[in-house]
């Protein structure tokens, strides 16, 4: 790939530090930083720098594509038998007139309820509470491939996994066969938070730990399968948090090669346990999904969650790093907005999120769950009756 005049200029400034040169020269060879060099990064680079390091490596993978999909939420409860001190969505059992709890009936309704749609995906994640077990998802997983078989199913998270495999006196590896066998066909990225312990028996001590939550992603790549990981950030966390967390998500894919996307999720502190802790700023933010771009070299892929960073953001994002944006929600998720995110009703129209993108400088590209091409829009023109919203991009000084 050729290099970028912003990036000779980087290479050639006299002020840069020698360390974040050396840095950059390896980004620049396609040699993998060291941990103390993904520490450094957090501690001393500035943003711009940041910027054109995550934005050669993301246009070397990527060109200019930027990947949406075309998807739906199942929540089936919000109600947990956990009580993480981040979490803004779930209750506790004893609070449950402040929940919901669906039933299957109810969970295949909504299901049903997108049969005439061009929907790709059903992502099911929630609460965790004892009737939602081994046999309950197997049922519900079989059910639904049953009804629409094209239907990809991404669902729970190794916390659910790890609740339900333990009561039903189960090694994991026989758990995520049953799994796949029922019709789960990925997991999403959930539940990682932060992995080291000072940080994670802090903030969620009770469920999973980070080696149950990698040995569980270990088990379903084993069996031939994908899945994504995420990382929360901007809490009571300290930099080389971070880059453990992000180091031992490297160390599993070096081993399985089978996660697909990192997700940095932006801690949000409305109506939870941590309300006295500040969030992090759009600059931090962005500072952060670089730094993952540069340090997880062996993903393919680094996502913002719009719906939890805002759009403008989202397209922000573009530049440092990101090339998925997620997907059209449908405004069938509560997990952010309860958690004080901009968007309160999360929905955008395939329409919306293609000018969106486009309105970024980059080309919008809708994807499967497993990234096969489904349509590209680059070259495409909607109807004239067919009037999105536009999001300029703005300047960051």
């Amino acid at each position: 790939m050729e290099v970028s005049d912003n990036f000779l200029v980087l290479l050639n400034n006299p002020q840069l530090l020698p360390a974040l040169k050396q840095i950059a020269e390896k980004v620049l060879h396609n040699q993998r930083i060291t941990f103390e060099e993904g520490v450094l990064l957090y501690e001393k680079a500035e943003l711009g720098y940041l910027g054109v390091l995550a934005n050669y490596i993301r246009e070397q993978k990527h060109g200019d594509k930027t990947y949406f999909n075309r998807n739906f939420h199942i929540e089936p409860t919000n109600l947990c038998v956990y009580d993480c001190k981040f979490c803004s969505y779930s209750r506790l059992i004893k609070q449950r007139s402040d929940g919901w709890e669906y039933t299957m009936e109810e969970m295949l309704d909504i299901v049903k309820k997108y049969d005439e749609q061009p929907v790709t995906e059903v992502h099911i994640v929630g609460g965790v509470l004892p009737q939602y077990d081994v046999a309950f998802y197997s049922e519900l997983f079989s059910r639904i491939k049953a009804h629409r078989p094209d239907l990809h199913i991404k669902a729970l998270t190794p916390v659910e996994y790890h609740y339900i495999f333990k009561k039903a006196k189960i090694e994991y590896a026989t758990g995520m066969k049953l799994m796949k066998d029922a019709g789960l066909e990925s997991m999403p990225g959930g539940g990682a938070e932060i992995f080291h312990p000072e940080v994670r028996d802090l903030i969620a001590k009770d469920k999973c730990t980070g080696d149950q939550w990698l040995a569980i992603h270990e088990e379903w790549h084993k069996l031939g399968m994908r899945s994504n990981a995420t990382m929360l950030y901007g809490h009571i966390e300290k930099f080389y948090h971070r880059v453990d967390h992000m180091e031992q998500l490297r160390q599993l894919q070096d081993k399985t090669s089978g996660f697909q996307t990192f997700i940095p999720l932006k801690f949000r502190n409305q109506d939870n346990q941590m309300s006295n802790v500040p969030e992090s700023t759009v600059v931090e933010d962005l500072r952060n999904y670089a730094i993952a771009r540069i340090y997880l070299d062996n993903f393919d892929h680094i996502k913002a969650y719009w719906a939890m960073i805002s759009r403008t953001t989202a397209q922000l994002s573009l530049n440092f790093g990101v090339d998925d944006i997620d997907g059209t929600l449908d405004d069938t998720t509560k997990i952010y907005s309860m958690a004080g995110a901009e968007e309160q009703k999360p929905a955008m129209s395939t329409e919306e999120l293609v000018e969106l993108i486009k309105n970024a400088g980059r080309y919008p590209i809708e994807r499967d769950t497993l990234y096969n091409l489904v349509t590209d829009y680059n070259d495409y023109h909607f109807p004239d009756e067919v009037k999105p919203r536009f999001y300029k991009l703005p300047v960051i000084n």
